[in-house]
């Protein structure tokens, strides 16, 4: 613990902080360098890190540890020799030096500048536990990789092709529908996780897909960002609303992206290697092979990256094609190019029906899409979609701004059959009722009230009275042409327009206000999150100095470390006549400015001064 100690103290702050971002530690009860290395050497943190180091790693530091089986240090030579003796490729004994590197990096090891390489002995402990259990012998980690066998494909690569395009295309599609259901609607998040029974069956039968299925499509939607979640619910992000106006090629590739970053480099290489013959079972293999301590952790990401390289078409019942093999190179784009050769054509038409149901050819382009969801409800999606025009929903576009001369415009605008009789008719009596139910904000005088709800109808306000679906919002008669709720405005607008009532919201003064239900959050500017380890860092270096008592405390602590570890030291003291003498002692406790310690040699107990001691370095192996 000594030399990892004595490294933290060495390194640069930046360089040490960067060590400390690869590790995973209880930092709490930290109050100085030695009791850094301490928790470092625990075994909860050495095994964080040792079931996250490769496989060259791992052989590297396996044939350290058999090198330093007497608690001596070996060399960067010794290990490059060991390595070969043990069979290990040509490559990898080349990488040795930049392994250890690696290493020392994640505090593992302290390599020194004239070639040697300590391995502190609780790494090498709990290695040799691990290795009892799941890691195995430094013989096999030093084996080379098994070579990759190619065999004949048979498969139609055609029909792989067209069938990794439908799994592509129908996740782009259901990812869509979820954003345009969210927007809609948001749905709740539970306090325990995961999203509410009611809400969850909203949206998977708006997506498309089955109730199981729901969450994975909604984590990827969230690990893209295109939902973000408010408190207790969660919303359309404004990253999403720019993502739902794309192509269909473009939204593929945010999301193949996405899962392209969730990979680390190391293992986009090992795939790389097997990029003509890999499958979901080889993928396996291959990374139980390159993590051979990986475990749990190891096993769950698999799971998740290959369900979601099926979704988006990367493979096919396990079997590679050729999107999969652009993506793990980087070539997400001509990954895209290749599977919207297979996507169905947009459209721009559609037939405006006499039964009030506009059909889509193909999928409608995400703007008119959109536009068309505004004043239309969806009832069917598929290759072709189809909507329908309803008073409710035509009130629901002029609410937000729409006109039924806007309305007829864009219908004619895209209609391949003209604007029929009866949807021309709809549209102009839906606007001729428009606001015939008004919603304001309630005056003073009306408090606790918040929201006015009044019409010149009376019999109109009295249905709205006694309308059982409206119970939720509490309305009241306050009058014969005006009825009071404690609610928010919005909340009763939107509650009398899904009972399909022909609501307007106005001003105080009497002026419709337009109203939209599609809210977006709005993506956070991504800011530094609470650094532990910089925290950690501040307090640490707050107190280091160069100074002579620094120097006192730093011995005092390497002194106390080795009491409490048991180790055995050589204790350079200065001798009168400015002479020095090396004593093997084994320090049994610092007080009061003295050191009392067991002399190894001379089996006596001998106390001394700090002020004598001029240097402590770890015994010789043979003590």
């Amino acid at each position: 613990m000594l030399e990892l100690a004595a490294r933290l103290r060495s390194l640069p702050r930046d360089d040490l902080g960067a060590a400390l971002a690869t590790r995973e530690f209880e930092g709490s009860g930290v109050r100085d360098l030695f009791d850094l290395a301490e928790v470092l050497l625990a075994p909860d943190s050495l095994d964080h890190v040792l079931s996250r180091l490769d496989r060259p790693r791992l052989a590297v530091l396996a044939a350290t540890a058999s090198l330093t089986a007497d608690h001596t240090d070996t060399t960067v030579e010794a290990i490059t020799a060991e390595l070969a003796r043990l069979g290990a490729s040509p490559e990898l004994t080349a990488a040795v030096p930049a392994l250890i590197a690696r290493l020392s990096d994640s505090l593992l090891v302290v390599a020194h500048d004239d070639d040697r390489v300590h391995l502190p002995a609780a790494v090498g402990a709990r290695l040799a536990v691990r290795t009892e259990r799941d890691i195995p012998d430094a013989a096999e980690l030093a084996a080379p990789a098994p070579p990759v066998l190619v065999g004949i494909d048979d498969v139609d690569r055609t029909l792989l092709e067209r069938r990794a395009a439908e799994a592509a295309y129908a996740t782009v599609a259901a990812t869509a529908e979820l954003l345009a259901a969210v927007g809609a609607q948001p749905a709740r998040e539970l306090a325990k996780g995961g999203l509410t029974l009611p809400d969850s069956k909203r949206l998977s039968e708006a997506c498309g897909v089955d109730l199981d299925a729901l969450p994975r499509l909604f984590h990827r939607a969230d690990e893209a960002g295109l939902v973000l979640r408010d408190g207790a619910y969660w919303l359309e992000s404004d990253i999403g609303a720019e993502w739902a106006q794309l192509g269909s090629a473009a939204r593929w590739q945010r999301l193949a992206e996405q899962w392209l970053a969730r990979i680390p480099p190391s293992l986009r290489d090992l795939v790389a290697r097997r990029s003509e013959s890999i499958s979901a079972t080889d993928l396996r293999d291959d990374v139980r092979w390159l993590y051979p301590a990986g475990g749990k952790w190891l096993d769950d990401g698999l799971d998740r990256l290959v369900d979601d390289a099926e979704a988006l078409g990367l493979a096919v019942a396990g079997e590679p094609v050729a999107s999969g093999r652009l993506v793990l190179t980087g070539e997400v784009a001509a990954a895209a190019a290749e599977l919207a050769v297979h996507f169905p054509a947009q459209v721009s038409k559609v037939y405006v029906q006499h039964d009030l149901t506009i059909v889509s050819p193909g999928p409608l382009e995400p703007v008119l899409d959109a536009r068309l969801r505004g004043i239309a409800d969806v009832e069917g999606r598929d290759l072709a979609s189809t909507y329908r025009v309803s008073a409710a929903s035509v009130n629901r576009g002029l609410a937000a701004g729409e006109t039924a001369e806007t309305i007829l415009e864009f219908l004619g605008e895209i209609s391949l059959t003209g604007i029929p009789q009866p949807v021309a008719y709809l549209v102009g009596e839906a606007s001729r009722r428009f606001g015939s139910v008004r919603v304001a904000a309630a005056d003073q005088a009306d408090l606790p009230a918040r929201t006015m709800v009044r019409s010149d109808d009376e019999q109109l306000i009295g249905t709205l009275a006694v309308d059982q679906t409206l119970n939720a919002v509490g309305l009241r008669l306050a009058g014969p042409h005006r009825l009071l709720s404690r609610f928010a405005p919005d909340v009763v607008f939107w509650a009398l327009a899904d009972a399909k009532y022909p609501v307007a919201a106005e001003d105080h003064d009497g002026t419709i206000v337009r109203l939209h239900r599609h809210h977006l959050a709005q993506s956070p500017t991504p800011q530094p999150a609470s650094d532990q380890v910089a925290a950690l860092l501040d307090r640490l270096l707050a107190k280091h100095d160069d100074d002579a008592t620094d120097e006192v405390a730093w011995l005092a602590r390497q002194l106390e470390a080795a009491a409490r570890s048991k180790e055995t030291l050589t204790v350079t003291v200065r001798m009168p006549g400015g002479t020095t003498a090396d004593y093997l002692l084994a320090p049994a406790s610092v007080a009061n400015g003295r050191l009392r310690a067991r002399d190894r040699k001379a089996d006596i107990e001998r106390t001394l001064p700090l002020s004598a001691i001029a240097a402590v370095s770890p015994a010789p192996s043979n003590v």
